[in-house]
């Protein structure tokens, strides 16, 4: 498995692997939003705002995971929200999802990012070192339907800052449905 940064040559098969996984888990409704939201993000994110990874073999794309920035009033900190995440349905349960989190991960440490955060499944992205963090200590764009799922990890040496809001997302998440 080949894991790298994706550019725009890829986009129509990083909105098609999107579309695809998330269809067949969810169901076509929810496809179409993830495969739109991964659309509108690569179009409408500057290029200083968004990091995508895939996982490829044979030159087919098996996974594939996006970073935006967030940014929290007047902090420094570097801060990404890693979401959406996909691996195709006929390669799941082989760890091609951890592995490219840990990639992506390393790629935004080697790159000075201080925090990324994530908002999902907890049995899950706590495998990758996200632990749960309250809104009080890093809040959200928009109020959580989940908060349970709002889960963080320190890129540096340091622990987890307490950064106050307001928190901005990138234009393609501004919308309470994402959240």
């Amino acid at each position: 498995m080949n894991f790298t940064e994706l550019e725009a040559a890829h986009f129509e098969e990083i909105v098609q692997l999107f579309e695809a996984t998330f269809t067949a888990s969810e169901g076509v409704e929810e496809g179409t939003v993830i495969g739109d939201l991964s659309r509108n993000l690569i179009n409408k994110t500057a290029s200083d705002d968004i990091f995508v990874f895939g996982a490829a073999e044979n030159s087919s794309l098996e996974g594939c995971i996006i970073f935006t920035r967030l940014t929290y009033g007047s902090s420094k900190q570097n801060v990404f929200v890693m979401g959406p995440v996909a691996v195709a349905s006929n390669a799941q349960r082989q760890g091609i999802g951890q592995k490219l989190i840990e990639y992506g991960l390393k790629q935004l440490q080697a790159e000075g990012i201080d925090v990324a955060i994530t908002y999902g499944d907890p049995s899950y992205y706590t495998k990758s070192g996200f632990v749960l963090v309250s809104e009080d200590q890093l809040p959200a764009p928009y109020n959580l339907q989940y908060p349970e799922g709002w889960l963080a990890q320190s890129l540096t040496k340091e622990p987890l800052p307490h950064l106050d809001g307001p928190c901005q997302c990138v234009e393609a998440y501004q919308s309470p449905q994402y959240w």
